[in-house]
């Protein structure tokens, strides 16, 4: 099994270390990650200017461009092969709720998703790190749960259930304080907190982007409950924003706006 790895965080993040010592002994595993903190930068790609691509001493390959950047780049031509498995992370701190529209770690996840490979998008609940080493030992189980499957696929079996997109969530707890496995939907947050307004060295208004607001819709059956109880979440994602409910309303405003004309 051939397993690419990337993150948000950077090459040198104690996260994709972490996630690299405990599957390079369970599958053939390569990382091709950015080469600094590229965190909430989602699915953007780098057009206007130009990669680089440099080899790091414990051989992890970074460029200079965000996590997506990095998933397109191996998979279009640098790898020379086409993995069994892409795996994000694992990011410091909750992709949780709305945080996975714009995190870096499921955005290149999502784009080998995109290119039809299975990934899964790893992340710690809180930040700092605590308990990494649990978190990639419980991300090293996962792989292998789904191992056989994707060996089967390798070998020319036809794929019933091929490419998935998963997100998970690890609380930062030692081993025996996690519960179990939960599989849960997406809960939602509040609007972020307040922008910060700043003042520069030459006198010109500055801004931050706030913090991400509390959760908002995290009940039962969300990821943010999930881990709450000391649950590992995971979350199936799909791409297609499509309101499908609503298609039916706006066929209708359409025939409207199509007999005014």
């Amino acid at each position: 099994m051939k397993i690419l790895i990337c993150n948000d965080d950077g090459y040198q993040a104690t996260g994709i270390v972490a996630l690299y010592e405990a599957l390079k002994g369970v599958a053939e595993v390569e990382v091709v990650a950015p080469e600094h903190n590229n965190s909430a930068k989602s699915n953007a790609l780098t057009l206007h200017s130009p990669m680089y691509l440099q080899t790091a001493a414990n051989g992890f390959r970074y460029i200079n461009g965000t996590p997506a950047d990095c998933m397109h780049i191996a998979l279009t031509g640098l790898l020379g092969y086409r993995p069994d498995l892409v795996v994000s992370g694992i990011n410091n701190g909750a992709n949780m709720g709305d945080d996975t529209i714009y995190s870096g770690t499921v955005g290149a996840a999502m784009e080998a998703y995109l290119f039809g490979i299975p990934a899964i998008a790893f992340s710690q609940t809180e930040k700092g790190w605590a308990h990494v080493d649990v978190a990639a030992s419980r991300a090293r189980e996962l792989v292998l749960q789904l191992a056989p499957t994707l060996e089967a696929v390798a070998e020319g079996a036809t794929p019933t259930q091929l490419p998935w997109l998963l997100n998970v969530n690890i609380p930062n707890l030692p081993d025996d304080q996690i519960k179990g496995v939960k599989v849960a939907r997406l809960g939602r947050r509040h609007a972020a907190e307040r922008v910060i307004e700043q003042t520069s060295p030459r006198g010109e208004t500055m801004y931050w982007i706030g913090s991400a607001g509390p959760a908002k819709e995290a009940g039962e059956g969300t990821d943010f409950y999930a881990t709450s109880q000391k649950y590992v979440s995971i979350t199936p994602l799909q791409v297609d924003l499509t309101d499908h409910a609503r298609l039916s309303h706006w066929a209708r405003v359409a025939d409207k706006l199509a007999q005014a004309t």
